[in-house]
This record gives C-alpha cells, sequence and structure tokens, in this order.
C-alpha cells in the first residue's frame, strides 16, 4: 500500500487531480469556518491539541504554546525550543496589538576577531551552516513564558502537558517531516559538514541508526525530560538551572562558545508593531532584527499599480511584484539588524512618499538588474513552522518559531531532546555593516509574523514559513485577498513566485537581476513573456513556503480558517 521511496509528486501526473464542485478549482478545499476557536498549524495533531487547549478555558495564548511545543517534537524539521520565537497579539481587553520579539544573542565572549580567526582555521570566508559557531542563544522558552505572563490562563504546567505525553508515547511522522529529516541527516553526518558532535543528533533523530519514514512512531524521551523541567521550573531553569549547566557543559565538550553567561543574560523583547495601509486595510509586521518591514515596503510600491486590472499571475502582475520585491530587499541587505546597535530609518522606509519614489525604478518592458548603493544567496531556503490561534473572548495570535536552516545547528545537548539553532550564519563579516557580527547581538532574522486590521478591528491573522521567501509570500497573499477577492483557502492554493538571488544583510550584492522561480500553475505564455522581458525564470515545486490564516468575519461572527497543502497542516475550529 504505497511506496516509501517514491515521493507522490514524482509518481502521479497533475492531470490526476480531481475537479471541486464549487469555489476556485485550484483550491485545495473549501475554508474551515467556526464560531468559537480557531487553530491553523503545520501539523494536524498539533490543531486537535490547540483545539483541546482552547476548550480546557486555555487562551489563544495558551494554545498557541502548546501547539508550538508539541510541533517542536512533531516537525523537528522546522521548529523546537532550541530556536527563536516572534509574535503578534490581539488583545481584546486593551483593544491592543502587541509584538514579541524572542530572538537570542550570539556569545558574548566570542569576538569578532574570536570568529575570524575561527574561521580562517576551518579555510572559511564566511559563517558556515552548521557546528557551534552559528549558534546563538535559543529565545523560545523566554518567549513562551513573556507571552504566558502577559495573556495565558491555564499553567504552564497544562500548556506543556500534551508536548510531553506525545515525546513519551511517541507520535507517528508524517511523509513531509520524514523527507526533510532525510535531508537534514546527510547533511549533518558529511564529514565536510562542521558539524563537531553527531552522536546525540543520530541518538535522538535517528534512533534505529537511520532517517525514520513515513508512519513510525517517534519518541524523544529526553525532550519529555527537559519540557517537564520546564513545566516544574519555569523559564529560570532553562536559562539560569539545570537545563543551563547542561547547554554550558556541553559547548565546552565540543569547543562551542556559548556559556551559562549567555543564558543568565537572556531577555526577550515586547515591540510595537509597523504597518502600512494597503487599500483601506492597515497591515502590521514586526520591526528589525525581523524582516517583516521588506513586505511592507513592497505593499507600499505595489499599491500605485491596478492589480486587479493587469490579471493574476499575469506577466505584469508578477514582473511588478517582483521588481517590487527586488527594491525592497535592496534596503532589507542595507537597513535591517538588531535594533540596540543600528536604528533603521524606519520612518522613511515605510513612508508613501519614498515607495512612489522607488517605484520610479521599475520598467515594464525589463528588469532591474542591480541597484547603485554605496553599502549593502544564502537566506532563501530556511526552516520554519508558522500557526496562529483564536479564542472564544476574540484573542487572536500568530506565531512563528524556527531553528533556521535545516533542523538547525547540528548540535543536540546532551540529554536534552533538541537542536541548537544556527541563526548566527545571518551575520555578515563586512565591518560597518549594520548587521555585522558583535558579541551579544542579535542576527538578522528571517521569520516574521503578520497581523491585518480594518478600520481598527482585527481582521487577519496569518503568517507564510520559508526563509527570504515570507515577505514577498506576505504581498501576495495581501494581494491575493484584497486585490482578487480570494478566500482565505484559495489565497494560500494558488501558484505562487519566489524571487532569489537579492542583495542580503550578510553582503552579497544583487548585480544580475536574480532568479525568478514560479510554480507549475504559471501558464506558460505568462513564463516566456517574463523571459522577453529579462527575468531569468525556472518552474519547478519547492521553497514557496507554507501558510496558515485565520480571519475573523465580524459580520457573520465567524472565524474562517486556512492551511495550505505544500506542508502537512490542517485548520480547524469548534
Amino acid at each position: 500500500m504505497g511506496n516509501n521511496d517514491v515521493r507522490a509528486d514524482d509518481k502521479w501526473p497533475q492531470s490526476h487531480r480531481g475537479d471541486r464542485n464549487v469555489g476556485a478549482q485550484f483550491a485545495t478545499r473549501s475554508q474551515i469556518i467556526a464560531r468559537h476557536g480557531m487553530a491553523a498549524t503545520s501539523i494536524p495533531l498539533v490543531t486537535q491539541i490547540a483545539l483541546d487547549i482552547l476548550k480546557k478555558g486555555g487562551s489563544a495564548v495558551d494554545a498557541a504554546i502548546a501547539a508550538n511545543a508539541a510541533t517542536g517534537l512533531m516537525e523537528p524539521t522546522g521548529s523546537g525550543i532550541g530556536g527563536d520565537i516572534f509574535a503578534i497579539v490581539w488583545d481584546p481587553e486593551t483593544k491592543k496589538l502587541y509584538g514579541l520579539n524572542g530572538s537570542g544573542r550570539s556569545p558574548m565572549g566570542m569576538s569578532y576577531d574570536d570568529l575570524a580567526l575561527a574561521l580562517k582555521k576551518r579555510g572559511l570566508t564566511a559563517i558556515p551552516s552548521f557546528g557551534s559557531l552559528p549558534v546563538s542563544v535559543p529565545g523560545t522558552v523566554d518567549g513562551w513564558f513573556e507571552l504566558h505572563g502577559k495573556f495565558g490562563k491555564l499553567t504552564m504546567k497544562e500548556n506543556l502537558a500534551p508536548a510531553i505525553s506525545y515525546a513519551r508515547e511517541g507520535v507517528p511522522l508524517t511523509q513531509l517531516i520524514t523527507y526533510y529529516m532525510t535531508v537534514a541527516g546527510k547533511r549533518y553526518l558529511d564529514p565536510e559538514s562542521g558539524v563537531e558532535e553527531t552522536e546525540n543528533f543520530l541518538k535522538t533523530y535517528y534512533p534505529n541508526g537511520k532517517a525514520p519514514v513515513e508512519g513510525q512512531i517517534f519518541k524523544n524521551p529526553d525532550l519529555a525530560n527537559t519540557l517537564s523541567m520546564i513545566a516544574d521550573g519555569g523559564r529560570d531553569i532553562f536559562y539560569k538551572g539545570v537545563i543551563a549547566d547542561t547547554m554550558d557543559s556541553y559547548m565546552k565538550r565540543i569547543g562551542g562558545r556559548l556559556r551559562k553567561a549567555d543564558f543568565v543574560a537572556h531577555y526577550s523583547e515586547w515591540v510595537e508593531p509597523q504597518s502600512v495601509n494597503y487599500r483601506g486595510y492597515d497591515v502590521f509586521e514586526l520591526p528589525p532584527n525581523g524582516q517583516g518591514i521588506a513586505a511592507l515596503q513592497q505593499l507600499n510600491i505595489l499599491e500605485g499599480y491596478d492589480l486587479r486590472a493587469m490579471g493574476h499571475n499575469s506577466a505584469d502582475y508578477l514582473h511588478v511584484h517582483a521588481e517590487s520585491k527586488k527594491l525592497a530587499f535592496e534596503d532589507r541587505a542595507r537597513f535591517y539588524a538588531d535594533p540596540t546597535y543600528y536604528k533603521a530609518p524606519l520612518e522613511h522606509l515605510l513612508s508613501k512618499e519614498y515607495a512612489a519614489e522607488r517605484r520610479t525604478l521599475i520598467d515594464m518592458k525589463t528588469v532591474i538588474r542591480e541597484v547603485k548603493y554605496p553599502d549593502p544567496d544564502v537566506l532563501q531556503n530556511g526552516d520554519t513552522i508558522y500557526l496562529t490561534v483564536a479564542d472564544k473572548d476574540g484573542m487572536m495570535v500568530s506565531l512563528i518559531q524556527s531553528n533556521y536552516r535545516g533542523m538547525g545547528s547540528g548540535l543536540v545537548p546532551d540529554g536534552l531532546g533538541f537542536m541548537f539553532q544556527d541563526r548566527g550564519q545571518l551575520f555578515t563579516l563586512k565591518k560597518g555593516h549594520p548587521n555585522v557580527y558583535a558579541p551579544g547581538k542579535r542576527p538578522f532574522h528571517t521569520i516574521i509574523p503578520a497581523f491585518v486590521m480594518k478600520d481598527g478591528k482585527p481582521l487577519m491573522s496569518f503568517g507564510l514559513m520559508g526563509g527570504g521567501m515570507q515577505p514577498q509570500g506576505h504581498a501576495q497573499i495581501i494581494t491575493n485577498m484584497i486585490d482578487f477577492g480570494m478566500n482565505v483557502q484559495e489565497a494560500g492554493d494558488v501558484a505562487r513566485y519566489r524571487h532569489d538571488g537579492s542583495s542580503q544583510p550578510t553582503g552579497e550584492i544583487m548585480t544580475d537581476g536574480g532568479i525568478l522561480n514560479v510554480e507549475s500553475g504559471i501558464e506558460a505564455g505568462v513564463v516566456a513573456e517574463l523571459r522577453a522581458r529579462g527575468h531569468n525564470v525556472k518552474v519547478g515545486k519547492g521553497g514557496y513556503g507554507g501558510y496558515q490564516m485565520i480571519l475573523w468575519d465580524e459580520k457573520l461572527g465567524v472565524y474562517k480558517g486556512a492551511s495550505e497543502m505544500r506542508k502537512d497542516g490542517q485548520a480547524a475550529g469548534y
């Protein structure tokens, strides 16, 4: 009954797809509609956990924490407590949006010169993807407790109980997750990977000595023990107690530079979400060190075009989307960094006047190959999870969490059951750049939650995962819904584009216009026209992110939710 060695999309042609009776034919299903609560996550079992927490009387934040903890077990390829977290929360009591930056910092004991020397010894000129050099302090656990302290109703023991139970009893792994676990293992176990120690990875994720297969029951008793300690001892046991001691000892053993002092010094930050108005809708993102502002800059540029008249996924539509993305990403490359070290000129970057000025650089007949700047692609393939939850009181949570590339650094601290992130790869070594490496600094970040309000009221909580795909994905979702009237499911399922090769906060400069990737749903004639304008177009699957959304329909008094087909997700409510 099926062959695990053959991916379904390689075995069956697109022509085997069935027809829908109503709605857009490209949509995989109808949007989900419910009155009292809604959850949309990338794993169906996780969605059920979130709903159970809501039905137990938990807030949307409680459910989001429970879901995130469980996702770290069930989707370790994109998440876990070794990574960072960001969130936007609509609080119906104060009628306000709150933003949380839960990203960690580089080792305080590793100077720029220390890092440069370590790289030189390895024959490297940039921070590597794996091993100890890109590891920064994990911010997720502290982020959970910050969110819970403001908005939680249940205890953290209750919120973490489902993940602990599944970690002990085991959970069947999905087709997609086992595929990515196999890919990750090949990278870490490569003798050239730079990962200093892999025995813990094998013990935790390859318990039978090889990559798990679809449907295999995966247990992680070490993670269950770690989450149990956190449930009992709070965030301090992770950052100041026995877990911090274990992480410190592990780093000393393998020659890494993180120390207990780095964990003790860690803190999350509540930040003010930034917004622009797009055709009457207020779209919110978090400020740097994340990249959310790029989505807002892109929308500001796109607002000057009649996208509906161009036609969805037409050559004109894709052209202005890709060109506006290039322009937004040039500023992303120059200005986005830890605000403690550099204050980006956000007011100017988000102004309509600046957008109008940048729009003049777009020529409908040809492509932008290079944008001349006196200052300034490794960012396109991040592995991330996004989830959103809404409760009966109207609280809505937009939460994103990641270990970054692959499953993370490849390093699993002794007996703890999770992997350290490799987010520090996103520093640049270019001195004088806002995002240059420094000890105790937060790197440029790709993961971004989003939120939309209309006339001062909450409307949409959504996100789209996938490294540098995220801002351009957010812009596509917004235009799909606002310009073309798609529902929440259709907006995620329709064919997308992804532009790669822009200038980067790590120092790379675009000189050739980059690559415009499109999914196979883009018509052949459109591809030909884009190529005639000078776009380097590639058609194929993979790398277009994964999307979830919850929309509050005030008129009907219901939530509408969606999770798209590119991942294993599910939206459900009650």
